[in-house]
């Protein structure tokens, strides 16, 4: 169902797509040990009744314009091009069945930057202008929580293809959010089994300081001990991904002697990997290392001395995608390297589009309070193009995508995640996932 990102390298490894998932970038103080870091965390509680969206009333059939907020610069641009080239493959497909409303969807491209930045406003502000009633992203958590009031308030749909982090599940967001992606709460149940049944009894935990990673080691904390391991046995660090040296941190994990090590983090997690062997803890020296959606990628093998991956294992939400996705997309992009999140962007748009037919209208408003339903409950349908006359036919629809099986729960995300096991190899490259190596969790 929820995300997938598919791995390449000099050739594409099979029929899979892995997705990385909870985007966010963003500063603060390295340190802790213990079962809890020093760092300041957020708080977040997913206990509520989800804000939803209500028709406008006023129906609009102006032309179906969705805008991009996703990551050309900045430390995520590595993530940028497949979630670029989804958005623009789901367009194509919606144009060539006919447009939304009888008319083609224009697609306004935009950059999200980072969290140093302040690219994000800027291009909302463009989008905005320019009268879009849907924008697709962002990637990193911590970019969308800096413009999503701006968005939401506007009555336009802000739809992430990446984003985990629990802050937007009780988000007070006027009903106008909604992601692709599958919550850090599932993931962490993903992972948190990889590591049991390897046999994981001392755990540390480093995870970088912003909502996903802080987000994301909360849950992986709460699902080990749930699991049977002592929170004594638990080491937690919250570090700054922007630090120059990760010395201090990797020394912590040294000294408390764990069996098994997790890494939640991005392109700094290259740093953290190489520290880790240089004081003999790495993957490759025998510690059980384990990665998520965020950095289990060959982009890390490219940033990492050849063989220091070799054994790290991970999650990645992630589907087959099939060969016919993989050949199209890379029509749109011939030089991806990784699909990572491409088809959670194509569904966004899928949906979007969709939802808009089912409104009749494609004002923001209408539009959100249209996709949840279109995801779940109805007849099944696999394409915009087998869907669309369903929709026109005023049948319930559930749009079932290149994703998998999607069912929005009310707060406008999958209520199922389905998780790779992927393991990095020799040559720094992942393994392709078989039919076995899946977790499925939630629903």
């Amino acid at each position: 169902m929820a995300i997938q990102t598919f791995v390449r390298t000099a050739a594409v490894l099979g029929a899979a797509s892995l997705a990385l998932a909870g985007c966010s970038s963003s500063s603060g103080d390295a340190a802790a040990s213990g079962s809890d870091s020093s760092v300041p965390a957020t708080t977040v509680s997913t206990d509520c009744t989800p804000e939803v969206a209500t028709a406008s009333g006023a129906p609009s059939t102006a032309p179906l314009k969705i805008g991009t907020l996703l990551p050309n610069t900045g430390s995520l641009s590595f993530l940028g091009p497949p979630m670029v080239a989804g958005t623009q493959l789901g367009v194509n497909d919606v144009n060539a069945a006919g447009g939304v409303l009888g008319q083609p969807v224009e697609l306004i491209p935009g950059d999200s930057g980072d969290t140093t930045t302040d690219t994000a406003n800027a291009t909302v502000d463009r989008e905005l202008a320019s009268g879009t009633q849907v924008i697709i992203g962002a990637a990193s958590s911590s970019v969308s929580l800096k413009v999503i009031d701006k968005v939401t308030s506007a009555g336009v749909v802000m739809f992430s293809p990446a984003n985990t982090s629990d802050q937007f599940v009780c988000y007070r967001d006027s009903g106008q959010y909604f992601r692709t992606a599958p919550t850090d709460v599932l993931q962490a149940q993903a992972v948190s089994q990889l590591i049991s049944d390897d046999g994981g009894q001392r755990v540390s935990i480093l995870a970088l300081n912003d909502p996903y990673g802080t987000g994301l080691a909360d849950n992986l904390v709460q699902n080990l001990v749930d699991a049977g391991i002592p929170e004594d046995q638990i080491q937690k660090i919250i570090y700054d991904p922007n630090a120059q040296s990760f010395n201090s941190e990797v020394g912590q994990v040294k000294d408390f002697a764990p069996d098994s090590v997790a890494v939640i983090g991005f392109e700094e997690s290259a740093k953290i990997i190489s520290r880790m062997h240089g004081v003999g803890i790495g993957p490759s020296d025998g510690m059980k290392v384990y990665g998520v959606d965020g950095n289990m990628g060959n982009a890390l093998g490219e940033s990492v001395a050849t063989p220091l991956l070799e054994g790290m294992k991970g999650t990645a939400p992630m589907t087959f995608l099939g060969q016919s996705f993989q050949d199209r997309i890379m029509t749109v992009d011939p030089n991806l390297i990784d699909f990572n999140y491409a088809a959670e962007s194509y569904d966004a748009v899928i949906v979007s589009a969709l939802a808009a037919e089912a409104a009749k209208s494609t004002a923001g408003t209408d539009i959100a309070a249209n996709i949840n339903a279109v995801t779940l409950g109805g007849t099944p349908c696999t394409s915009y193009e087998e869907c669309l006359p369903l929709v026109q036919d005023g049948q319930d629809i559930d749009y079932d995508g290149i994703t998998g099986k999607l069912d929005f729960s009310a707060a406008g995300e999958p209520s199922i995640g389905s998780y790779a096991k992927l393991q990095f190899g020799a040559d720094n490259t992942l393994a392709t996932p078989t039919q076995d190596d899946f977790i499925v969790v939630g629903g």
